[in-house]
Protein backbone atom coordinates (compact mmCIF):
# COMPACT_ATOMS: atom_id res chain seq x y z
CA UNK A 1 0.00 0.00 0.00
CA UNK A 2 1.08 3.43 -1.34
CA UNK A 3 0.23 6.11 1.90
CA UNK A 4 0.05 10.10 1.09
CA UNK A 5 -0.64 12.19 4.45
CA UNK A 6 -1.94 15.77 4.28
CA UNK A 7 -1.64 16.37 8.16
CA UNK A 8 1.05 15.76 10.64
CA UNK A 9 -1.26 13.30 13.10
CA UNK A 10 -2.15 11.74 10.49
CA UNK A 11 1.79 10.75 9.82
CA UNK A 12 2.39 10.27 13.27
CA UNK A 13 -0.52 7.31 13.68
CA UNK A 14 1.09 6.53 10.31
CA UNK A 15 4.13 5.66 11.83
CA UNK A 16 3.04 4.51 14.92
CA UNK A 17 0.85 1.33 13.51
CA UNK A 18 4.68 0.18 11.97
CA UNK A 19 3.60 1.29 8.38
CA UNK A 20 6.73 4.15 7.68
CA UNK A 21 7.39 2.02 4.73
CA UNK A 22 3.98 2.53 3.25
CA UNK A 23 4.31 6.53 3.75
CA UNK A 24 5.21 7.91 0.20
CA UNK A 25 4.78 11.36 0.58
CA UNK A 26 3.85 14.18 3.75
CA UNK A 27 2.61 17.46 4.16
CA UNK A 28 5.02 20.24 4.63
CA UNK A 29 4.25 20.52 8.50
CA UNK A 30 5.16 16.65 9.51
CA UNK A 31 8.19 16.12 11.52
CA UNK A 32 7.81 13.27 13.11
CA UNK A 33 9.14 11.01 13.62
CA UNK A 34 11.90 12.85 12.16
CA UNK A 35 12.85 10.47 9.46
CA UNK A 36 9.90 11.41 7.69
CA UNK A 37 11.21 14.96 6.82
CA UNK A 38 13.30 13.12 3.79
CA UNK A 39 9.27 12.41 1.96
CA UNK A 40 8.10 14.13 -0.63
CA UNK A 41 6.40 16.84 0.23
CA UNK A 42 2.66 17.23 -1.34
CA UNK A 43 1.49 20.19 0.66
CA UNK A 44 3.06 23.58 0.26
CA UNK A 45 2.22 26.92 2.77
CA UNK A 46 1.28 29.79 1.20
CA UNK A 47 3.81 31.89 3.47
CA UNK A 48 6.45 30.97 6.29
CA UNK A 49 5.13 31.36 9.63
CA UNK A 50 9.42 31.69 10.93
CA UNK A 51 9.76 35.05 8.83
CA UNK A 52 6.27 37.01 10.77
CA UNK A 53 5.03 38.08 13.69
CA UNK A 54 1.93 36.28 15.08
CA UNK A 55 -0.45 39.35 14.23
CA UNK A 56 0.82 38.94 11.01
CA UNK A 57 -0.07 35.32 10.70
CA UNK A 58 -3.18 35.99 11.93
CA UNK A 59 -3.80 38.11 9.16
CA UNK A 60 -2.16 36.14 6.23
CA UNK A 61 -4.68 33.48 7.74
CA UNK A 62 -7.53 35.95 7.94
CA UNK A 63 -7.66 37.00 4.28
CA UNK A 64 -6.81 33.60 2.95
CA UNK A 65 -10.36 32.46 5.13
CA UNK A 66 -11.87 35.67 3.74
CA UNK A 67 -10.52 34.47 -0.25
CA UNK A 68 -12.31 31.43 0.48
CA UNK A 69 -8.76 29.77 1.01
CA UNK A 70 -6.35 28.22 3.30
CA UNK A 71 -3.32 28.60 4.55
CA UNK A 72 -1.05 25.54 2.70
CA UNK A 73 -2.58 23.98 -0.78
CA UNK A 74 -1.50 20.23 -2.54
CA UNK A 75 0.97 20.14 -5.04
CA UNK A 76 -1.32 18.40 -7.22
CA UNK A 77 1.42 17.64 -9.50
CA UNK A 78 3.57 15.96 -7.01
CA UNK A 79 0.39 13.97 -5.66
CA UNK A 80 0.06 12.58 -8.79
CA UNK A 81 3.71 11.21 -9.53
CA UNK A 82 3.00 9.26 -6.11
CA UNK A 83 0.23 7.08 -7.05
CA UNK A 84 -1.33 6.85 -3.79
CA UNK A 85 -3.73 4.01 -2.91
CA UNK A 86 -4.31 6.14 0.22
CA UNK A 87 -4.75 9.54 1.06
CA UNK A 88 -5.60 10.71 4.51
CA UNK A 89 -6.77 14.15 5.15
CA UNK A 90 -9.03 16.46 7.95
CA UNK A 91 -12.07 18.11 8.36
CA UNK A 92 -10.83 19.37 11.48
CA UNK A 93 -9.10 23.25 10.87
CA UNK A 94 -8.50 24.73 7.32
CA UNK A 95 -6.34 27.53 9.15
CA UNK A 96 -3.06 25.52 8.79
CA UNK A 97 -3.87 22.22 6.81
CA UNK A 98 -5.35 21.30 3.67
CA UNK A 99 -9.16 21.67 3.63
CA UNK A 100 -10.89 18.48 3.13
CA UNK A 101 -12.82 20.05 -0.17
CA UNK A 102 -9.69 20.77 -1.51
CA UNK A 103 -8.13 17.60 -0.74
CA UNK A 104 -11.06 15.74 -2.30
CA UNK A 105 -10.79 17.70 -5.52
CA UNK A 106 -7.00 16.87 -6.01
CA UNK A 107 -7.72 13.23 -5.26
CA UNK A 108 -10.57 13.14 -8.14
CA UNK A 109 -8.24 13.85 -10.46
CA UNK A 110 -5.83 10.75 -9.89
CA UNK A 111 -6.67 7.90 -11.64
CA UNK A 112 -7.21 5.59 -10.76
CA UNK A 113 -8.57 7.24 -7.51
CA UNK A 114 -7.08 6.22 -4.50
CA UNK A 115 -9.34 6.28 -1.09
CA UNK A 116 -9.86 9.49 1.03
CA UNK A 117 -10.19 8.93 4.83
CA UNK A 118 -10.79 12.30 6.52
CA UNK A 119 -10.27 12.29 9.90
CA UNK A 120 -12.46 14.76 12.24
CA UNK A 121 -11.35 14.46 15.85
CA UNK A 122 -12.91 16.74 18.60
CA UNK A 123 -11.47 14.79 22.11
CA UNK A 124 -9.30 11.79 23.01
CA UNK A 125 -11.30 9.73 22.40
CA UNK A 126 -11.58 10.76 18.80
CA UNK A 127 -8.01 10.53 18.27
CA UNK A 128 -7.96 7.05 19.49
CA UNK A 129 -10.76 6.50 17.38
CA UNK A 130 -9.21 7.61 14.49
CA UNK A 131 -6.18 5.14 15.22
CA UNK A 132 -8.42 2.65 15.11
CA UNK A 133 -10.03 3.68 11.53
CA UNK A 134 -6.39 4.25 10.21
CA UNK A 135 -5.84 0.77 11.21
CA UNK A 136 -8.84 -0.63 9.44
CA UNK A 137 -8.16 1.50 6.35
CA UNK A 138 -4.18 0.09 6.23
CA UNK A 139 -5.00 -3.52 7.09
CA UNK A 140 -3.36 -3.13 10.46
CA UNK A 141 -6.00 -3.32 13.23
CA UNK A 142 -4.47 -5.30 16.06
CA UNK A 143 -1.67 -3.07 15.97
CA UNK A 144 -3.77 -0.02 16.31
CA UNK A 145 -5.48 -2.15 19.32
CA UNK A 146 -2.61 -2.80 20.86
CA UNK A 147 -1.19 0.73 20.32
CA UNK A 148 -4.82 2.30 21.79
CA UNK A 149 -4.36 0.09 24.45
CA UNK A 150 -1.17 1.02 25.61
CA UNK A 151 -2.38 5.20 25.16
CA UNK A 152 -5.38 4.24 27.37
CA UNK A 153 -3.12 2.48 30.23
CA UNK A 154 -0.95 6.15 30.44
CA UNK A 155 -3.82 7.76 30.38
CA UNK A 156 -5.59 5.84 33.10
CA UNK A 157 -2.01 6.03 35.20
CA UNK A 158 -2.67 9.70 35.32
CA UNK A 159 -6.45 9.56 36.46
CA UNK A 160 -5.35 6.94 39.52
CA UNK A 161 -2.51 8.97 40.44
CA UNK A 162 -4.67 11.94 40.46
CA UNK A 163 -7.39 10.45 42.78
CA UNK A 164 -4.69 12.63 45.66
CA UNK A 165 -5.56 15.53 44.28
CA UNK A 166 -7.87 17.74 46.32
CA UNK A 167 -7.27 21.08 44.27
CA UNK A 168 -7.45 21.25 40.74
CA UNK A 169 -5.84 25.22 39.48
CA UNK A 170 -7.38 26.79 37.34
CA UNK A 171 -5.67 27.05 33.99
CA UNK A 172 -5.54 29.48 30.94
CA UNK A 173 -4.34 27.02 27.77
CA UNK A 174 -3.59 30.45 25.15
CA UNK A 175 -3.00 28.91 21.54
CA UNK A 176 -2.34 32.47 20.43
CA UNK A 177 -0.96 35.43 21.85
CA UNK A 178 -1.51 38.29 19.29
CA UNK A 179 -4.29 38.13 19.13
CA UNK A 180 -5.00 36.35 22.27
CA UNK A 181 -7.06 32.99 21.87
CA UNK A 182 -8.22 30.19 24.40
CA UNK A 183 -7.88 26.93 23.62
CA UNK A 184 -10.32 24.21 21.55
CA UNK A 185 -11.10 20.71 20.32
CA UNK A 186 -9.06 18.60 23.06
CA UNK A 187 -6.80 20.68 24.85
CA UNK A 188 -10.12 21.63 27.82
CA UNK A 189 -10.34 18.01 27.82
CA UNK A 190 -6.46 17.41 28.49
CA UNK A 191 -5.99 19.84 31.12
CA UNK A 192 -9.14 18.19 33.27
CA UNK A 193 -7.13 14.40 32.95
CA UNK A 194 -4.21 16.17 34.26
CA UNK A 195 -6.26 17.26 37.22
CA UNK A 196 -6.82 21.56 35.93
CA UNK A 197 -9.96 23.16 35.12
CA UNK A 198 -9.95 25.16 32.19
CA UNK A 199 -12.87 27.47 31.62
CA UNK A 200 -11.88 29.80 29.40
CA UNK A 201 -11.33 27.45 26.55
CA UNK A 202 -14.34 25.38 24.60
CA UNK A 203 -14.23 21.84 25.09
CA UNK A 204 -14.52 19.82 21.33
CA UNK A 205 -15.30 23.33 19.37
CA UNK A 206 -12.60 25.61 18.03
CA UNK A 207 -10.11 27.97 19.53
CA UNK A 208 -11.62 30.93 20.12
CA UNK A 209 -10.14 34.54 20.24
CA UNK A 210 -10.76 36.08 23.74
CA UNK A 211 -10.25 39.77 25.00
CA UNK A 212 -7.41 40.60 27.00
CA UNK A 213 -10.59 42.18 29.53
CA UNK A 214 -11.62 38.41 29.36
CA UNK A 215 -8.09 36.89 30.97
CA UNK A 216 -7.73 39.83 33.02
CA UNK A 217 -11.45 38.61 34.97
CA UNK A 218 -10.77 34.84 34.46
CA UNK A 219 -7.37 35.04 36.62
CA UNK A 220 -5.97 32.16 36.06
CA UNK A 221 -3.57 30.24 38.77
CA UNK A 222 -1.79 28.69 35.77
CA UNK A 223 -0.95 29.69 31.96
CA UNK A 224 0.26 27.64 29.36
CA UNK A 225 1.71 29.17 26.16
CA UNK A 226 0.64 26.54 23.31
CA UNK A 227 0.57 28.71 20.31
CA UNK A 228 -0.35 26.46 17.11
CA UNK A 229 2.69 25.40 15.25
CA UNK A 230 5.29 26.47 17.59
CA UNK A 231 8.03 25.03 19.76
CA UNK A 232 9.13 25.80 23.42
CA UNK A 233 11.59 28.35 21.78
CA UNK A 234 9.24 30.54 19.88
CA UNK A 235 6.14 30.26 21.94
CA UNK A 236 9.19 31.36 25.23
CA UNK A 237 10.42 34.27 23.00
CA UNK A 238 7.02 35.39 21.98
CA UNK A 239 6.04 35.63 25.68
CA UNK A 240 6.46 39.57 25.80
CA UNK A 241 3.60 39.78 23.55
CA UNK A 242 1.72 39.17 26.95
CA UNK A 243 3.45 40.56 29.73
CA UNK A 244 3.96 44.03 28.44
CA UNK A 245 0.01 44.67 28.80
CA UNK A 246 -1.72 45.93 31.07
CA UNK A 247 -2.35 43.92 34.13
CA UNK A 248 -0.33 40.70 33.51
CA UNK A 249 1.78 40.83 36.38
CA UNK A 250 -1.52 41.20 38.57
CA UNK A 251 -2.48 37.71 37.27
CA UNK A 252 -2.98 35.39 39.91
CA UNK A 253 -0.21 33.05 37.78
CA UNK A 254 2.29 35.81 37.11
CA UNK A 255 2.33 36.41 41.07
CA UNK A 256 2.71 32.54 41.78
CA UNK A 257 6.02 32.18 39.11
CA UNK A 258 3.13 29.48 37.47
CA UNK A 259 3.37 30.61 33.05
CA UNK A 260 4.97 27.86 31.06
CA UNK A 261 5.56 27.60 27.33
CA UNK A 262 5.11 24.17 25.98
CA UNK A 263 5.93 22.51 22.77
CA UNK A 264 2.61 22.91 20.95
CA UNK A 265 3.14 21.17 17.78
CA UNK A 266 4.21 18.16 19.70
CA UNK A 267 1.87 17.60 22.13
CA UNK A 268 -1.29 19.79 22.15
CA UNK A 269 -2.04 21.24 18.51
CA UNK A 270 -1.78 18.26 16.58
CA UNK A 271 -4.16 15.37 16.91
CA UNK A 272 -1.94 12.82 17.58
CA UNK A 273 -0.82 9.98 19.41
CA UNK A 274 1.21 12.24 21.62
CA UNK A 275 -1.51 14.38 23.03
CA UNK A 276 -1.24 11.12 25.88
CA UNK A 277 2.74 12.77 26.31
CA UNK A 278 1.03 16.77 26.40
CA UNK A 279 -1.47 15.09 29.46
CA UNK A 280 1.52 13.81 31.06
CA UNK A 281 3.39 17.40 30.47
CA UNK A 282 0.44 19.31 31.94
CA UNK A 283 0.05 16.88 35.25
CA UNK A 284 3.84 17.29 35.91
CA UNK A 285 3.11 21.06 35.78
CA UNK A 286 -0.44 21.30 37.68
CA UNK A 287 0.47 18.87 40.46
CA UNK A 288 4.35 18.67 41.01
CA UNK A 289 3.66 16.91 44.59
CA UNK A 290 2.92 13.80 42.36
CA UNK A 291 4.04 13.90 39.05
CA UNK A 292 7.99 14.99 39.25
CA UNK A 293 8.97 17.54 36.97
CA UNK A 294 11.55 16.06 34.79
CA UNK A 295 12.25 19.68 33.21
CA UNK A 296 12.71 18.93 29.74
CA UNK A 297 13.52 22.18 27.88
CA UNK A 298 12.70 20.96 24.75
CA UNK A 299 9.30 19.92 25.91
CA UNK A 300 7.90 22.28 28.22
CA UNK A 301 9.71 25.46 30.09
CA UNK A 302 8.85 27.29 33.12
CA UNK A 303 9.21 30.92 32.29
CA UNK A 304 10.66 33.40 34.50
CA UNK A 305 12.09 36.55 32.85
CA UNK A 306 9.07 37.74 31.51
CA UNK A 307 6.88 37.07 34.56
CA UNK A 308 7.47 40.71 35.67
Amino acid sequence: MRIVSLLPSATEIVCLLGLQDSLVGVSHECDFPPSVRRLPRVVRSSFDPAALSQSEIDERVRAAMRAGGSGCEVDEEALASLAPDLVITQELCDVCAVPQAAAAAAVEKLAPSPRLLSLHPHSLGDVLGDIRRVGEATGASDRASREVAALSERLLAVEQALTRVSRRPRVAALEWLDPVMASGHWVVEMIRRAGGEDFLGRDREPSVYISWEDLLRYAPEVIVLMPCGFGVERSAADAPLLARRAGWESLPAVEAGEVYAVHGAAYFNRSGPRLVEGIEILAEILHPEIFPRRECPEDYRRLEGVLV
